[in-house]
Order: structure tokens, then C-alpha cells, then sequence
């Protein structure tokens, strides 16, 4: 589990997001996202101010493998989005889970963590893959 942080939260789709204390969160891909999609050359990200639902697509990352869609892990309100990305997407091949984060959003029903997965649970099925 080195490659899964224990302070973050994940989906099934392999999604990550850090919770703040402030009521909002950082979203990102996970490391095993990025390494099964090999190097990711472009990285679409949603406009500030949309707000999106649990599960909706929020934006796309693509490599030389495949297109991804990026799901929200919980419902919020995109308030930054990692600009890097737009002229260095490679970042998110080299620090997923830091300079690669993709959107930070504010939290529109704070209840939806809960059916986030805990690192452990990321892990099993992580590894099933």
C-alpha cells in the first residue's frame, strides 16, 4: 500500500480525494489510474463555478493507451483546477497524489464521505485489477 496514501479517500473508479476541515477537497486520479494508463498526454478539466453531482463525469485524461473520464467522488462545487496540468500533464504520471491533483472543489453534501472507500478497501480492489 505504499502507492495508496492513508489520509486521502477513494471510489471505485480509482479516484482520490483529500477531505479539508474548511469543507472542501483536492481530487486527483490514483497512482494505479495513472500507471495502467500509461503517459498521460492531456488532461481536460472543468470551468470554476460548475457544480457537479456524485458520480457525474467531470472531466477527461487521455494517453498514449486511452481517454479516461474523471468522476466526482462527492458532490461539490469546482472552485480551482490544477492549471499545471493544462501545459504539463505529465505531472500527474509523476506525483499523482501531489503536483498531479486535478480539481479542488467545495463540498455540497458532506454525508457523501461516507461511501467513499478507506485506503484499505482502495487497496483490495487495486490489487484485484
Amino acid at each position: 500500500m505504499s502507492n495508496i496514501p492513508n489520509s486521502l479517500k477513494y471510489t471505485k473508479d480509482h479516484e482520490w480525494i483529500r477531505l479539508n476541515d474548511d469543507g472542501t477537497g483536492i481530487i486527483g486520479i490514483t497512482h494505479h489510474a495513472q500507471e495502467s494508463l500509461g503517459d498521460i498526454t492531456f488532461v481536460e478539466l472543468p470551468d470554476i463555478g460548475v457544480a457537479f453531482a456524485k458520480s457525474e463525469a467531470l472531466g477527461v485524461v487521455e494517453s498514449v493507451k486511452a481517454a479516461s473520464d474523471l468522476f466526482m467522488p462527492i458532490a461539490g462545487e469546482v472552485i480551482e483546477v490544477n492549471e499545471q496540468l493544462l501545459e504539463s500533464p505529465e505531472l500527474v504520471n509523476d506525483d499523482a497524489y501531489g503536483e498531479g491533483w486535478m480539481v479542488k472543489i467545495r463540498l455540497t453534501h458532506d454525508s457523501e464521505s461516507n461511501d467513499l472507500l478507506a485506503p484499505e478497501a482502495y487497496s483490495a480492489i487495486a490489487g484485484a485489477e
